[in-house]
């Protein structure tokens, strides 16, 4: 049975593999094209939470940064 205790704090559920959406993707590659987004116009836009609880972007000084892990989920393989 669940508990319906207040006091219980709940953690985010990460599933084993992690697949980026395509709304997901095309924001990791405009940061790193260097547009800027702010925290402000990506929580209107509905920019998905999972991109900071995977650490693949980070707030600085009110706007979205990709990160390294970021910038390794949209290397190109080239060869």
């Amino acid at each position: 049975m669940l508990s319906t205790n207040a006091a219980h704090t709940h953690t985010a559920y990460h599933a084993p593999v992690y697949e980026p959406t395509v709304d997901e993707l095309a924001v990791l590659k405009k940061l790193e094209l260097g547009e800027s987004i702010s925290v402000e116009d990506a929580l209107h836009a509905h920019v998905s939470k999972r991109l900071l609880e995977r650490g693949l972007v980070e707030q600085r000084d009110g706007h979205l940064t990709i990160t390294a892990q970021g910038l390794q989920l949209i290397k190109r393989d080239d060869a």
